[in-house]
């Protein structure tokens, strides 16, 4: 059992749902970045999506966008986002973190160290948001074997054909994108949502977390309570971006969890 499969176990125990936050490693510097990720479990956070900075983010929008370039500026690389995840394991052993980014990183480090390394680190979930299904063997595989989770990500046009392949060796959990286009560009509807939601969870016993425009604790709350979490992202970006303190983004953080578990 995963620390992710462990999370969930212990949140359905509790009647509570997920919440879970992504946040860009090394925006906008290692140091603050460092501080926000550490604090991120007191604010009520259940599962950390710990972006991997790339130079070509397809799926993301601006937000995301500029924090990786931020990141990438200031010098964040795969190996220091490793050793984030790592420092972070030093205090917390039991809150999940999954890597979510692009291949061509991992590709260059190779796959067999890659796994070695984020195993070590404390990684315990993988998104890798333009390895489709049919590229299962290249990493997917692996990662299972090696004990991560394989995430994969569910979006308004997986239809019932194609739901099957998206599912078949996915783990942790499934993570329904609400809105068609990039991080940020939309507001994701609850009534929307839930019919999606329902269709997913009649072809899997994995927990649905759904993400992508959801930016308040009442849209957290409302998106919640028609599924097994929720995720945000491009909304705490901003708030690093904003340049507010840690403090103060965890504080809206916290008001966020508060309104996923409400849900």
């Amino acid at each position: 059992m995963t620390r992710i499969d462990a999370k969930f176990a212990d949140l359905k125990a509790a009647g509570k749902k997920a919440f879970v936050s992504y946040v860009m490693a090394g925006d906008p510097d290692y140091e603050r970045s460092l501080e926000l990720v550490k604090g991120l479990p007191g604010a009520g956070v259940d599962i950390i999506e710990l972006g991997l900075p790339f130079t070509d983010p397809m799926a993301d929008g601006p937000t995301i966008q500029l924090a990786g370039q931020r990141a990438l500026d200031g010098g964040m690389t795969l190996e220091k986002t490793l050793q984030l995840a790592a420092e972070f394991r030093k205090d917390d052993d039991s809150t999940p973190i999954v890597l979510m980014g692009y291949y061509n990183p991992i590709y260059n480090r190779g796959v067999e160290k890659f796994l070695v390394d984020a195993k070590a680190a404390g990684i315990d979930g993988l998104i890798v948001v333009d390895l489709p299904p049919e590229e299962d063997e290249e990493l997917c595989i692996p990662a299972q074997k090696a004990g991560l989770n394989f995430i994969r990500l569910a979006t308004p046009t997986t239809d019932d054909k194609r739901l099957p392949t998206v599912l078949q060796n996915t783990s942790g959990f499934v993570y329904y994108v609400s809105v068609t286009g990039i991080t940020g560009a939309a507001e994701a509807q609850a009534g929307d949502v839930g019919p999606e939601v329902a269709r997913i969870k009649a072809s899997t016993d994995l927990p649905v977390i759904v993400g992508f425009g959801i930016n308040t604790p009442e849209k957290a709350q409302n998106i919640a309570s028609i599924s097994d979490g929720a995720v945000v992202g491009s909304a705490i970006v901003s708030q690093m971006a904003s340049g507010k303190p840690v403090s103060q983004v965890l504080d809206f953080v916290k008001s966020l969890a508060d309104g996923a578990h409400r849900g």
